[in-house]
């Protein structure tokens, strides 16, 4: 019997991402020099940093080669980004090898159909709320939010919340 995703995030030490239509919306704004633009949801970017201040492991692989999208992340401290990955497992293969990481502590977010074989080979697999239909029928995990729009910070806090690392020092308290 499949577990319930749920039960799944106690085990996760690992975040893997996509980063179009992930950490974007998907949408490419191209400008009249032919620069292309992406946004991106800071949200996400505090949890990334959270995650990895907290001795997460995280990896970026992705299909595109946006050198900005690189500063951006390693800005934020991820040291393992994977650009022009276009059979994205075998990046996810020799991740897992180089720090000696299992599996199944491993969440992948992703979004489209490159995405796939990868999430197949995780321990949870996740998606963003606007995902194509294949890659959220294999999902363990569909996020109520959409790529671009705090999907990453949904997995993110939810993983850190279940293991006692979410810094909640700044919530409100009623006393």
């Amino acid at each position: 019997m499949k577990k319930n995703y749920k039960e799944l995030l106690n085990d996760i030490t690992t975040f893997v991402f996509d980063v179009d239509g992930v950490f974007t919306d998907g949408s490419i704004l191209v400008t009249t020099k032919g620069e292309m633009l992406r946004r991106m949801n800071v949200k996400d970017g505090y949890a990334l940093k959270t995650a990895l201040q907290k001795g997460y492991n995280v990896c970026i692989i992705t299909g595109g080669t946006n050198a900005g999208v690189k500063e951006r992340l390693r800005g934020l401290g991820v040291t393992d980004i994977y650009l022009g990955a276009h059979h994205k497992q075998d990046p996810l293969e020799e991740y897992l090898d180089i720090y000696n990481i299992d599996r199944k502590n491993v969440v992948y977010m992703g979004d489209d159909l490159p995405d796939i074989p990868p999430m197949r080979l995780v321990g949870l697999a996740a998606a963003p709320q606007n995902a194509v239909a294949e890659v959220k029928a294999i999902s363990d995990y569909v996020s109520h939010k959409n790529g671009g729009e705090g999907c990453v910070r949904d997995i993110i806090e939810q993983v850190l919340k279940v293991r006692g690392d979410w810094n909640d020092n700044f919530s409100a308290k009623n006393d």
